[in-house]
């Protein structure tokens, strides 16, 4: 999406905001990223873990959550001037899937978060990407106490694509997650321009 603004010379300048998805199973820290790396009050859409839900979400090794989203999160971040990322963080669980075709308009690309002690939580959203061609890396949240596993080792046991970038991050740092979606927007960049050149040619 490209908006174009006059300055105070009357000149017009241009200002690039690109729609980045960031998705994972459930309870791997999704809302955590995007609260931390936007420079706005996030949206949340947060709500408390029934009794009902707890018959159909697996809250293994998420004991301690208490809430989930149930439709997005969304925060903003400024990359630099003239480039800004809208995040839309999206639900974790199977039921809120359909809200996935929906989110994913328009998107340039997607980061898949993964938490290693339960890393076939993230192999929907790995699929689901791949089938889309919607360019994505994955990045491992690295959760206090949990085995750390090496990119080519995660790379491996999610059988990606070759050359789909696997970073380490802490969701809850702001310039660790900004590393993580810098990442994505060069990847995708790349893809995007490949993609291009190859429909020309």
């Amino acid at each position: 999406m490209v908006s174009e603004d006059s300055d105070a010379t009357g000149g017009d300048t241009s200002a690039l905001a690109l729609k980045i998805l960031v998705a994972g199973g459930f309870g791997v820290g999704k809302t955590t990223l995007v609260g931390a790396v936007s420079e706005i009050r996030p949206l949340r859409t947060e709500e408390l873990l029934s009794e009902a839900g707890q018959l159909v979400d697996d809250t293994d090794g998420v004991d301690h959550k208490t809430t989930t989203t149930v439709a997005m999160d969304f925060g903003r971040i400024t990359i630099r001037s003239g480039l800004s990322l809208y995040l839309f963080g999206t639900p974790g669980q199977d039921r809120f899937w359909f809200l996935w075709d929906e989110l994913s308009q328009g998107a340039l690309g997607a980061v898949v978060l993964a938490d290693t002690r339960r890393l076939e939580d993230c192999f929907p959203a790995v699929d689901y990407f791949e089938h889309r061609r919607i360019p994505f890396v994955v990045a491992v949240n690295c959760f206090t106490g949990a085995r750390r596993h090496g990119a080519q080792d995660v790379s491996r046991a999610l059988d990606l694509d070759r050359g789909t970038p696997v970073v380490l991050c802490d969701a809850r740092d702001r310039d660790s997650g900004k590393e993580v979606l810098i990442r994505l927007v060069e990847y995708a960049g790349r893809m995007h321009t490949a993609r291009l050149l190859d429909s020309v040619g």
